[in-house]
């Protein structure tokens, strides 16, 4: 604890509490939890940096002012005459020692402030428009919940509706309130077919959006422990990622049938399973799945189409399926779906692969999710290289299930049996670790100390014909 707050006694300081606000979205909760959870504040602004915004400038300016402020109080306090020497010694040392204390608690009071006199009111009104210039839009409006594969289904449906309709979705990680709501004011009314991403970190969050984009059309990707640490147990995940399906109230609603957790939900709701065999018409009659993608086959009682799409993993054949359904029943053409479905591509970070150097580098730093990492490591038992190399520093925010399910992943890796396993050291790497002797793992074993300098270095590790598979990130909030 006592070298923690040695480290606060920098010059950068100030931008690191800036920082980990900003990191963490202004969220007090998640940025006090941070805080307590550091070891050394040299080590947060590891990965990534302040971005100057208006906001953090201001930030930056009052943390400066109450160095300032107490930099006054020091002065006063030397020059009064009405203390004793030891007195004024005493107090002086206090404030120097307890300064860091006081900026990184200190600075949270103006932002509460400033949240409840104009964030919140500012909100409500940015979300009253969108509100209101939604309801006037004519658009089918198509909502994605889950707790992985949210922005994949989201890209997979811009990519096959968009070869006939005029389709929009927000950029990036729209997926809270004011994200989706400022999107929504940009929206110009002449779309065709609006998808939203609902995002989920508490209870009652999916309800929230859901009543703001009043979907027509809902699907829900899958229920795991991603953000289990907020949300304590899965029932509570399970109950908040359905808030979908509740307010759909019998508006179709499709489910990944291939997620256990889901698909035992989706029992209580008319709902439509989509999986790698299918999605409600359509049948897989054949597939097959290398580097350069997917290919298959579907058909329905009258027509089959043979399809190209240059997504990875068979584990995307469900989300394909569920794409081509609701672009039937929303009226494209045959051609128009080949088109779609061909347009599909990998998504940065994502599933994305890059030749370095005359090895493949597949780049799932985005993919947070155990789910995601089991269809990686099936891709990459599937695929011929020279070596098969497998890179991850683990999940965050497992929760009470950290243990259980980093253990699983070594046993998972173990199975896979890829030629090297490198694994970037932090509080998960001895539960990989132990799974991976669980699993009797023969191959050869790294734990990197310098993540940033791996990744940044890879070239220098790889060699031609390798297929490296780099899973997971770990943010600077878990350092």
């Amino acid at each position: 604890m006592i070298k923690k707050w040695i480290s606060a006694y920098r010059m950068s300081f100030i931008r690191t509490i800036v920082y980990m606000l900003q990191a963490s979205e202004y969220n007090l909760k998640d940025y006090f939890s941070w805080l307590i959870r550091v070891k050394s504040f040299k080590s947060v602004m590891y990965r990534k940096s302040l971005v100057l915004t208006t906001k953090t400038k201001l930030l930056l300016l009052i943390l400066w002012l109450m160095i300032a402020l107490g930099i006054l109080a020091a002065t006063v306090v030397g020059l009064s005459v009405q203390f004793p020497v030891i007195y004024k010694m005493f107090i002086l040392a206090a404030l120097f020692i307890l300064m860091p204390v006081l900026i990184s608690f200190g600075i949270t009071i103006p932002l509460w402030l400033g949240n409840i006199f104009i964030q919140k009111p500012r909100e409500k009104i940015i979300i009253s428009k969108a509100r209101s210039r939604l309801n006037d839009n004519k658009a089918i409006k198509i909502a994605i919940a889950g707790s992985f594969g949210k922005t994949t289904m989201r890209e997979i449906l811009l990519s096959v509706l968009g070869a006939g309709k005029s389709v929009v979705a927000p950029p990036g990680s729209y997926n809270t309130p004011m994200g989706v709501s400022k999107f929504i004011n940009t929206l110009s009314g002449s779309e065709d077919i609006i998808i939203f991403e609902l995002g989920e970190y508490y209870p009652g969050d999916v309800k929230f959006l859901a009543e703001i984009v009043k979907p027509d059309i809902g699907v829900i990707t899958g229920v795991n422990e991603a953000h289990l640490s907020k949300f304590k147990n899965i029932e509570n995940t399970q109950a908040t990622i359905f808030e979908l399906a509740d307010y759909l109230n019998g508006s179709k609603l499709y489910v990944n049938g291939e997620n256990e957790l889901a698909k035992q939900k989706s029992k209580f709701y008319d709902s439509v399973l989509y999986s790698s065999k299918g999605c409600g018409q359509w049948i897989v009659n054949s597939s097959s799945t290398s580097l350069s993608g997917i290919d298959f086959v579907v058909s329905n009682k009258v027509k089959s189409l043979n399809l190209h799409s240059n997504l990875l993993g068979s584990h995307l054949l469900g989300s394909l399926l569920c794409a081509i359904e609701i672009a039937h029943q929303l009226g494209l053409k045959d051609d128009e779906i080949i088109k779609g479905v061909a347009n599909t591509d990998s998504f940065e970070h994502r599933m994305q692969p890059k030749n370095i150097g005359g090895a493949i580098v597949i780049d799932d730093t985005y993919n947070g999710n155990f789910d995601g990492v089991i269809a990686g490591l099936n891709l990459l038992k599937s695929l011929k290289a020279k070596r098969k190399i497998y890179v991850t520093p683990g999940l965050v925010e497992q929760g009470s299930k950290s243990h259980e399910v980093h253990n699983k992943i070594g046993q998972k890796i173990g199975e896979v049996n890829p030629d090297i396993v490198v694994l970037m050291k932090n509080s998960v790497t001895g539960y990989i670790v132990e799974g991976l002797k669980k699993a009797q793992y023969e191959g050869s074993l790294r734990i990197e100390d310098d993540p940033k300098n791996f990744y940044e270095n890879i070239n220098m590790f790889v060699s031609k014909d390798d297929v490296v598979l780099m899973q997971n990130d770990w943010p600077d909030s878990y350092n």
